[in-house]
């Protein structure tokens, strides 16, 4: 006989939680950063689209192109993905990242910065300039390349604009942002607000992740490690999406609106009942709408013609 239970309706994204508590579940104190490491890769592993996976060094820095039937030749996305600066890689963020290049018809360069805490604040960031003059040495105008990122990697997004711009240089054409983490001292509302909602990111799991990058004498609130504290004037058009049900919402919307008061063109896209970088799980329909938005706000900047469906 059928349960009350049996009759509750598992929604794709009850199943994309339950793929992360059985990961999280697995881990003690006693487990090794190579082992959380490798079990991130291993759950997260995999390509569901066509897409040509070409391993590349970005001046020193490891990472791999992804590459749609098709993509012109000169234009670029830069991809940083996400793990609170202490796991994730090209691998775990393959799918994601193909996804992003099937619908946008563009070349994806993603790359395996720095993680801490072996390698603290700004490694991850001088990568991250790194690739992006990587880029501009193969022939690539800044016009012509975007940046994405999700979660950590959408702090990157931010940073390495600011350092960009700080610098003088010419900044990519646009910043394609899911679930970024702005701010490192976690004060955001939703940290209460949605600590119920969220089925995984609590505020102290946050605050222990800032102190792995920045170490214990680290300024939470410098700017090219907390973007929401920075002066945003000049940067390029931004996307931003996020969930409802993240602690780490107001991360976004702030940011939209420091952005948008600084003169910015950033466009925020808040996605009802949706977790944190829940574009990593195709199952999830709301994912393939995101992506493809998102593709076809890089399009747009990147001047490339007309969207392809998200598989």
């Amino acid at each position: 006989m059928a349960s009350a239970e049996d009759d509750i309706a598992v929604t794709p994204v009850d199943r994309a939680i339950e793929r992360l508590r059985a990961i999280y579940r697995g881990w003690t104190r006693e487990t090794s950063m190579a082992q959380m490491r490798s079990d991130w890769d291993r759950a997260f592993a995999g390509c569901s689209v066509p897409m040509v996976c070409r391993p590349v060094s970005a001046d020193g820095i490891d990472g791999e192109w992804l590459v749609p039937a098709d993509a012109p030749s000169d234009k670029a996305i830069l991809y940083f993905h996400g793990g609170g600066f202490r796991i994730g890689s090209v691998v775990s963020h393959r799918d994601l990242a193909a996804r992003i290049a099937d619908a946008s018809g563009c070349r994806v360069l993603s790359i395996n910065y720095r993680l801490a805490p072996e390698h603290r604040f700004p490694a991850a960031l001088d990568d991250a300039l790194t690739a992006y003059r990587y880029l501009r040495e193969q022939g690539l105008r800044p016009a012509d390349i975007a940046f994405t990122g999700d979660s950590a990697g959408g702090n990157l997004v931010l940073a390495a604009m600011l350092a960009v711009r700080d610098r003088g240089l010419s900044l990519p054409a646009a910043g394609a942002l899911m679930s970024p983490w702005t701010d490192l001292t976690a004060s955001g509302a939703s940290y209460e607000s949605r600590a119920e909602a969220d089925p995984i990111h609590q505020r102290a799991m946050i605050l222990a992740l800032a102190r792995n990058y920045l170490g214990k004498d680290g300024d939470v609130r410098d700017p090219l490690a907390s973007p929401l504290y920075a002066d945003l004037a000049g940067l390029p058009p931004l996307l931003v999406q996020v969930g409802d049900r993240e602690t780490v919402r107001d991360d976004s919307t702030e940011l939209a609106a420091k952005a948008k008061a600084a003169g910015v063109d950033a466009e925020l896209q808040v996605w009802d009942g949706m977790i944190h970088v829940f574009q990593m799980f195709p199952e999830i329909p709301q994912a393939r709408e995101a992506i493809a938005s998102l593709a076809a706000f890089l399009r747009n900047y990147l001047h490339i013609g007309h969207q392809r469906a998200p598989q």
